[in-house]
């Protein structure tokens, strides 16, 4: 068993967190306002630093939102390389920038450890059920190392290539999610609208070629209007600003990214950047002037 250092105890964090101490790793984390109750049950304890952590743990994974987050956390004041051990494996989960997450590799490495970009992909569910998957980029080394801990929280984990791969099939991840829920969005506003029964057309939806998870999860969530996030429209509008600083960097032209990106943005325009990113479909409605199930 491992002492791991757990820093980010999100939506995602807190449950991936938890079945590494059901499988019973020791887990440290950064003091942050009160640790969730059935963590701390469990014996995860709390460190003043990611400093701190790293002294204490053999293996550090990072959870938290954007490229920033991860760059303070390892490298800031206080930050992880400050108590690196020589060997220490460093797992970063979060969704960031492909060429940052080459760079951080480089100086945790240049330091004397080793770095695994894991990105991961399933939500609040997946993260619950141990069902994530996980997108990882690392050397052979790193990814032997890391395997086992990541099955513990996912389901299919995936070595792409070397440091940055998986952060950059994450990308091309939520480009495709962000389009397909704009598309079930579309289609259930237009058989709303056109009069029909919006669950009895997602049903028979789910038998054909337009069958996908997100038509099944998040058409449901759209019918049923629970936009309670289990990811949020503000980090989804990040990994596609990511998607579309790479695309501009590597020339190419997104549209349906980028449209997509308007979308969400006009959800924030109107206090929907915590929404769940199928709360899409609002920015759709407005549009329409109706909402899924009208009459």
């Amino acid at each position: 068993m491992s002492k791991i250092g757990f820093i980010g105890l999100g939506i995602m964090g807190r449950p991936m967190a938890g079945h590494l101490l059901d499988a019973g790793h020791e887990l440290v984390t950064v003091k942050r306002g009160t640790l969730d109750e059935t963590l701390a049950s469990k014996g995860m304890q709390e460190l003043a630093d990611p400093k701190a952590v790293a002294e204490a743990a053999e293996v550090i994974i990072t959870m938290v939102p954007d490229t920033p987050d991860v760059e303070e956390v390892l490298f800031g004041v206080g930050g992880v390389i400050e108590g690196l051990k020589p060997g220490t494996l460093v797992i970063d989960m979060s969704s960031i920038a492909p060429l940052a997450t080459q760079e951080f590799a480089k100086r945790i490495q240049g330091a004397g450890g080793e770095y695994v970009d894991a990105p991961v992909s399933g939500g609040e569910g997946g993260a619950i059920n141990a069902a994530l998957t996980i997108m990882v980029g690392a050397t052979p080394e790193g990814f032997e190392r890391a395997q086992p801990l990541l099955e513990i929280m996912g389901k299919t984990i995936t070595h792409i290539g070397d440091q940055g791969a998986g952060q950059t099939c994450k990308v091309a991840n939520q480009i495709v999610v962000a389009l397909t829920i704009e598309a079930v969005s579309e289609g259930l506003l237009f058989a709303s609208r056109a009069g029909a029964d919006v669950a009895k057309v997602r049903e028979s939806l789910l038998g054909g070629l337009a069958q996908s998870k997100i038509l099944d999860v998040h058409g449901e969530r759209m019918i049923n209007r629970t936009f309670d996030p289990g990811f949020k429209i503000r980090l989804h509008q990040k990994d596609l600003n990511l998607a579309l600083e790479g695309a501009r960097s590597l020339n190419l032209a997104l549209p349906g990214t980028a449209n997509a990106q308007q979308l969400f943005q006009a959800c924030a325009a109107h206090g929907g950047a915590d929404w769940d990113h199928a709360g899409i479909l609002r920015a759709l409605e407005a549009l329409a002037e109706h909402e899924v199930g009208q009459s």
